[in-house]
C-alpha cells in the first residue's frame, strides 16, 4: 500500500505532497525533511529503494525534480518504480514538457 507521494526539487523544497495516511502536519515536515535528506544524498549510482523506518521509499529523479514514493513492507518495489515512470510520462504528455521553472498565470488564479 502506498502511504505517500512527494515531488522534490534538488534544494529540497517539496512541491507536491499527498498522504493516504494521516499523519499530523508537524510530523509530515519532519518526516520530508528526513527523506529528502536520504533520496538527495544518495549517488545515482545507488539503488532507487531505501529501507526507511517501518516502510519503503521508492525514488526516481527526472532532471532537477524527485519523485519519492513511501510504501509499506509488502507492496512490490518494482511496480511503484514503474508507477512512477509512467506518472511522470502522463504529466509530460498532458502539459506538454512542464518543467519546475513554468510559470504561466498567477497563483491566485489556480482553482483545484
Amino acid at each position: 500500500m502506498i502511504k505517500f507521494f512527494l515531488m522534490v526539487n534538488k534544494q529540497g523544497q517539496t512541491r507536491l505532497s499527498r498522504y493516504y495516511e494521516h499523519i499530523e502536519i508537524n510530523k509530515r515536515a519532519m518526516l520530508e525533511a528526513e527523506v529528502i535528506k536520504h533520496c538527495l544524498s544518495r549517488s545515482k549510482d545507488q539503488c532507487s529503494f531505501i529501507e526507511y523506518k517501518d516502510f519503503k521509499l521508492v525514488y526516481r529523479q527526472y532532471a532537477a525534480l524527485f519523485v519519492v514514493v513511501g510504501i509499506n513492507e509488502t507492496e512490490n518495489e518494482m511496480a511503484v518504480y514503474e508507477l512512477i515512470h509512467n506518472f511522470v510520462e502522463v504529466l509530460d504528455k498532458y502539459f506538454s514538457r512542464v518543467s519546475e521553472l513554468d510559470v504561466s498565470f498567477p497563483v491566485s488564479k489556480i482553482y483545484l
